[in-house]
Parts: structure tokens; sequence; C-alpha cells
């Protein structure tokens, strides 16, 4: 097997690929073509595929009459969650511990082993199913069009709805669940861990176990297991961090299912982004190779917000909520001096959801910077040219930056961290430089104030917002793993939650899409042209 970190950097194919653009004009030149209907409407797909916002399917042929539902079956293919009957035809299953009716703790003395209630209504069937996409978009060139062929036609996509089944897999007594945070830290992380051990103790599991320092916790000796229970994180919500610590990295991943094994558990809650759930996936199809009864459920954490398919991460909105001490820092700082900027660096290696909703929300910033949009620092259209104009139409100035953006202007490095994330330059630090040497060379005083909140607000705890959301994340992970699903991670889809195949949200990373309506508000909002 290879080591996890390889794991963790791996982008697993899709069978599908994006491709955005703009180019209204290139579409509607088409129609003017005298070609036959066929010809004319694969014509219309290889435009469109340089111009504009949809997915274009591998091995679908437009022109076939049934490529509608033939893409509809491979999605539904695509997007079914491995269960343990696939490995274990004959595995039994045992009804639900979960009872909100019944709240007396399980013991062996129940008939039969366990306490049910049919007449409870509050389990999921397994055929429910969550809509993935609400928008009917009329046109590729319509804001933010996310369409699979060249007439955005309406293709319904459908995902498994999380929560409790009335069957289980797993007896509680026999379960030994164990919960690992990897990657940074994010707010929520504790009311994650907390909600998970809780659930589990409502079904009626007794061991469960924290491993220290995410997947390292597996291999170092001097490592000892966490044990954990509704006593030990009764409050550990109302504190920032990890309970379990954190670290970037890991073992091989033989060495961790060597691990789990030795130590009997056959629950995993993997808490992490992209790079963790890579790793998660890893130890399912290792665990699946050695036909280990072992679900592993991931619990998606990325404060950037750049997971595939979800509405939003944990951590998000507190980000978002705490940004504003900054932002409202950097407008005082620079609305109080004689030609005033302020500089703002927020997180977002690869996507700008922070900036742009922290400025959105704001109202005090002129200039959002993200990595999704190019822009020029230099030259008449440039951030420094428009840097002129807000001081001497208004006096002062403040600039919101992704971390990721303009990463061009910097030196690269071959540097690679833990994880086998690029590491960045200091794009606020790039900015600041280059705004106070251009105005000292046109002989312009100014007064610059760079600020980089990052650590504080990775550090804090989780706002009600994320904090709903950290819990019921937590609820439908521990039922997930009890139904008997494995190679899963539990998200919000269109305000409902759903089970992800984990293949699915790590194939690439989710990002701001430039002609997208959010976007556009946020330029309403700062008033900031196009610098390029």
């Amino acid at each position: 097997m290879e080591s996890l970190s390889p794991a963790i950097g791996s982008n697993p194919i899709r069978p599908s690929t994006t491709i955005s653009g703009e180019n209204e004009l290139l579409i509607s030149s088409v129609k003017s073509i005298k070609l036959p209907p066929v010809a004319r409407r694969k014509m219309r797909m290889r435009v469109a595929a340089q111009s504009s916002n949809f997915v274009v399917p591998n091995n679908i042929d437009f022109s076939d009459p049934d490529w509608k539902v033939k893409y509809e079956r491979e999605f539904e293919a695509r997007f079914n969650i491995p269960h343990i009957t696939d490995v274990f035809p004959d595995a039994v299953s045992y009804p639900s511990t979960f009872c909100l009716k019944m709240r007396t703790p399980v013991t062996e003395d129940f008939a039969q082993g366990y306490p049910s209630d049919e007449e409870w209504h509050g389990y999921i069937n397994n055929n429910d199913r969550v809509l993935l996409k609400t928008i009917n978009y009329s046109s590729p060139t319509s804001a933010g069009a996310e369409c699979i062929d060249p007439d955005c036609t309406w293709v319904e996509q459908w995902v498994h709805r999380a929560g409790p089944r009335e069957k289980i897999y797993f007896k509680p007594e026999e379960v030994k669940a164990a919960i690992i945070t990897c990657g940074g830290l994010c707010p929520g992380l504790n009311d994650v861990i907390r909600q998970i051990v809780i659930t589990l103790e409502i079904y009626g599991v007794k061991k469960i176990v924290g491993i220290p320092f995410g997947y390292r916790g597996f291999s170092s000796d001097d490592l000892a297991e966490m044990p954990l229970s509704r006593k030990v994180v009764q409050n550990v919500h109302l504190s920032g961090g990890s309970l379990l610590g954190v670290s970037r990295g890991g073992p091989k991943v033989s060495d961790i299912v060597d691990s789990i094994q030795e130590r009997g558990i056959n629950m995993l809650f993997v808490i992490g982004g992209n790079g963790t759930h890579a790793g998660a996936n890893a130890i399912h199809d290792e665990c699946r190779r050695r036909r280990m009864q072992v679900a592993v459920v991931g619990v998606p954490k990325t404060i950037d917000n750049d997971i595939m398919l979800m509405d939003k991460t944990f951590g998000f909105d507190t980000a978002v909520e705490e940004a504003q001490r900054a932002i409202n820092s950097a407008y005082i700082e620079a609305h109080s001096a004689y030609h005033g900027i302020g500089i703002v660096k927020l997180m977002g290696r690869s996507s700008g959801f922070i900036a742009m909703h922290a400025s959105l929300a704001s109202g005090q910033i002129d200039i959002c910077l993200i990595p999704e949009v190019p822009f020029n620092l230099h030259g008449p259209h440039g951030v420094l040219q428009h840097l002129k104009y807000l001081l001497e139409a208004k006096g002062s100035a403040v600039i919101c930056v992704a971390e990721g953006a303009g990463q061009d202007f910097l030196e690269r490095t071959n540097a690679k961290d833990a994880s086998g994330n690029a590491v960045l330059g200091d794009i606020g630090v790039h900015i600041q430089q280059q705004i106070k040497k251009y105005f000292k060379e046109i002989g312009v005083t100014t007064d610059v104030k760079y600020i980089d909140p990052t650590y504080m607000i990775r550090a804090c705890r989780a706002n009600a917002s994320d904090g709903i959301l950290c819990t019921v994340l937590g609820q439908n992970a521990v039922h997930g793993a009890f139904a008997g699903y494995s190679g899963i991670t539990v998200g919000i889809c269109n305000t409902h939650y759903v089970y992800f195949p984990i293949p699915e949200v790590i194939a690439q990373p989710k990002v701001v899409d430039p002609n997208s309506r959010m976007w556009h508000r946020c330029l309403t909002s700062t008033g900031q042209p196009d610098f390029l």
C-alpha cells in the first residue's frame, strides 16, 4: 500500500468535466449555419463546451434521444453509497436501538436483545432521496448556469437522504467507535466530536475512543487512545480547537488498517477536509479488501467551504462572522488616517468564499481579491490605479484578499506541507509593499495597515449557526455508520442532510464561479472594476 500522504493528495477521476466560459455570440451563431439537425446539435455542443457553463459527461452521445435517461442512470450509479452488504451479502440486520420514544438505556435484558417501537415514524427510508440541483436554467449563459448539455435540459440528480434507519447492522455492545480530527483547526471540531459521542451512547455504544492528533495517532506508541463519554465531552463545545488534537499527513494506509484491526475498531469517524477524506476513502477500500466489517464515515471540515456539492461546511459561517472584526478594525484604521489603506487577508487557498462573503457582509470593503478571478496590480486597469482613484474620491480604502489570490505575483517554491499542499506566499504582505512603493513613486502620502486574523479565526468556538450544523452532521454520521454505510461523508445539500460517496466530493475543490450571482452581488457591494 502507498503511504497516506499520496492518498490524501490524489484526485479520483470524475466521469465528467466542468467547462466554463462566456461567449453567447458563438452559441447563437450556430443556429444560422445550414446543417442537418444532428450535425447542428453536435456543433452546438462543441461550441458551447468552449463558451458556456455546463458539464460534459463522458460517453454520452447527445444525439441519442435516450441520453437523458442514460445520464440519470449513470449519475445514480456514481452516487450509490457503499453498504456493508456489498461485501457481506449475508450481513444480519437488527431493529434500531435509536428511538426517541424509548429513552431507556440499552441492556441485554431486552427481548431478543434490543428494544424497538414500530409505531415511531422517525426513521428514514433507504429509498428517500434529495434533489442535488434545484434551479432549472434556461440557457448556458444564465448567471451561474450549471448545465449538462448545451440546451440546458433539465436533468434530475438525486442523492441519498441522511438520518436514522429502522434496521442497523452493528450490535451496539459489540461496537468500538473511534473519532479522529485531521488537518488544521476549524471552529466546530469539538461540537462534532461531542455530538458523535452523544449519539453513539443513545444507540447503546459503550466503547468510544478518540485517536489523538489525526492519522498520526494510529502509528505512534506514545499517543494513547482517549476514552470518550458524554461526561467527558459535555462542555467541550464551549471551547475552540480540538479535544483530540490535529495533525497533517500520517502513516501508510496499510499500517492504519493494521492498527484499526489490532484495536478492534469497527466504526471510524473521520473529521477533515478533502485530503483527510481521500485518506478515509483509502482506509475504507483497504478494509473492504481485507473483508473487515468496518464503517468509515467522514464529516467534512474545511473553513474555506471548498468541498464539492455541499451548501456549506462547518466553520465557514463562524469564519465569516469573525472576519468582520478584522475588517471593521481595518476600516477604522484606514478611515481615521490621512490617505489610509487597510488590508485584510483571509483564508482561502483555492477558493475565495470567505473573502467574498465577509466582504459582502461587512459593506466596508472597496476591493475584494480572490483566487478564481485574476487581476493586475499595475497598469491603467490595475488595483493600484483604482486605489489612487479611491483615495482621491473618498480619502481611504479597504482591501480584502484571500490567501490564495495573486500567487502568480510571488516567487514560487516547491515547498509542500505534510498534507501535500503547496506552501503559499504571503499575498497580503506583497500587496502592502507594492502599495507603499507605488504611492511613494508618485509622491502621494499613504498610511497602510495590514491585518492577518487567520489563527484568531481558526481557534475560536463555533457560532450558533455552525453549532447547529455540527450537531446535525455528527448525529447523521453515526446514523450512517449504524445503517451499514461506509466510504461516505455527510453534508448539507439544498438545506437537507445527505450522504455522498467520498470520491465524488474530493474529485476537485469547490470554487467561486466568477459568473455566479453571489460574486456579482459582491462586485455590486464593493463597486470595484475589472482589474484586467
